[in-house]
């Protein structure tokens, strides 16, 4: 795990936080669509993405999926880091993108690495901001884009994410995404092929504006 500690976070944290989570950390790996942490979950541990994405959601009061942000790797999820602290349950939903290898940190180590580590404390505070900045751009978007823009910039979104511009993605999961219908997606993607921004294939879209 050494390596892959170095590989991402070596340029952030000290050589003694690094040798700490190599201690502590375990690693697991995750397959693209499973469930890392789940609504109501008791929060145990605290992850670390080393490689993949995770997308980050939670739901409505109609118990509707609405996405907040994704996780690239050496990131935290700062509603993770919330709930440590907290000592609360999960109130978010945190999927695995794509093929996914993360490191779990048990969460009686947070106190104890802000009170010893100024990296640790750094890197904490400039992820809550991180993801501040971005729970605000969500907002912004459905305030302010109308469907067609959210669609483009999310596809957007997701070649970044994945670096790839074939997207394995069904349109009834772009509607859950976007907190829409299906018809409305499929109606606005043929409207985005017929403009050359992207082909439609079955349960695959590739995207072609980037």
């Amino acid at each position: 795990m050494k390596a892959l500690l170095q590989d991402n976070f070596e340029y952030l944290f000290e050589p003694a936080l690094l040798q700490e989570i190599d201690n502590v950390g375990i690693v697991k790996d995750f397959a693209g669509g499973d469930v890392i942490i789940n609504i109501g979950d008791t929060i145990r541990y605290m992850p670390l993405l080393l490689e993949g994405a995770i997308k980050v959601s939670r739901l409505d009061d109609d118990g509707d999926e609405l996405l907040l942000y994704y996780l690239e790797r050496g990131d935290v999820c700062a509603m993770t880091l919330t709930c440590c602290m907290g000592n609360s349950v999960s109130e978010i939903r945190a999927m695995a993108e794509m093929d996914t290898k993360i490191v779990l940190i048990p969460v009686q180590k947070m106190s104890d690495w802000l009170r010893d580590f100024h990296s640790w404390r750094t890197f904490v505070f400039e992820s809550y901001n991180s993801r501040l900045k971005e729970m605000l751009e969500a907002i912004d978007n459905l305030a302010f884009l109308n469907m067609h823009e959210r669609l483009l910039k999310y596809l957007k979104h997701k070649v970044i994410v994945t670096k790839d511009t074939m997207l394995s993605i069904t349109h009834q999961t772009v509607a859950y995404d976007l907190h829409t219908s299906r018809v409305v997606i499929s109606r606005l993607l043929k409207s985005l092929e017929k403009e050359g921004k992207l082909k439609l294939h079955r349960n695959k879209i590739e995207f072609l504006d980037f």
